[in-house]
């Protein structure tokens, strides 16, 4: 079985090739440059590189978010294409799912698993993990008001957790742990999900994908503005 994997949802992004339960190869992309402008580039060299057809992959996989709204209708885009081209089934894959899963394989001890994506504007978009299974719905907050939720030690990773690393180790002391890298690339674990789910028996169609937003688009927001203001604003007498 061989999955063909992609993530987005970092500035960087990694792609991944899978062979039954083996990483080949994993790739992490040119942050200086954007996905756009990468893509599919990079997954034509990675498959290059390991000999291998597109028209030989069973099945492709994505990360769907949180992320960059850009990214992620850029991957998306990029595997719904792949996929529909060969007619191969897309599985969608949480990139907290993914971080959990590097994070858990990496160490044994049960222990609270947070997951922390950069969300900009002194935010981070997060997600709680107890013994492998996600607690509650992602949030998007500023940092300080997620730690003020945890008690125990808890193990951060994630690109957000590597942005504000020194406020958790300053707010939390000793119960603050940290996966190594903090900020793993993610399309092997995607890859690993995605052909955990293919040997279930899950084959959705490359339309069926979902992003994971978490927070409305900006665009969303402005036009919930231009309502309120109309909403509120000075009535003719």
């Amino acid at each position: 079985m061989l999955i063909l994997s992609l993530d987005t949802t970092t500035r960087a992004g990694s792609c991944a090739l899978l062979r039954d339960d083996r990483v080949l190869r994993e790739h992490t992309g040119d942050a200086s440059h954007d996905q756009a402008e990468r893509l599919p580039a990079d997954l034509a060299a990675l498959l290059e590189h390991e000999g291998v057809t597109v028209q030989a992959i069973d099945a492709f996989a994505v990360a769907t978010g949180p992320g960059s709204f850009t990214g992620l209708r850029v991957g998306i885009a990029t595997m719904q294409g792949l996929a529909l081209a060969t007619e191969k089934p897309l599985i969608g894959v949480s990139a907290f799912d993914a971080l959990a899963f590097l994070a858990a394989r990496a160490f044994t001890a049960r222990e609270t698993i947070s997951t922390w994506i950069d969300a900009w504007r002194g935010e981070v978009f997060a997600a709680r993990y107890d013994d492998g299974q996600e607690m509650g719905a992602p949030v998007v907050a500023p940092p300080d008001v997620l730690l003020d939720r945890l008690t125990g030690p808890t193990r951060f990773t994630g690109d957000g957790a590597a942005v504000y690393e020194s406020r958790i180790r300053a707010r939390l002391g000793e119960a603050a742990r940290f996966t190594t890298p903090i900020a793993p690339p993610l399309a092997g674990a995607v890859a690993a999900l995605a052909a955990r789910a293919f040997r279930e028996g899950q084959r959705p169609l490359p339309h069926a994908i979902r992003p994971i937003y978490v927070r409305r688009s900006d665009a969303e927001l402005a036009a919930d503005r231009k309502v309120a203001a109309g909403r509120d604003g000075p009535r003719p007498t």
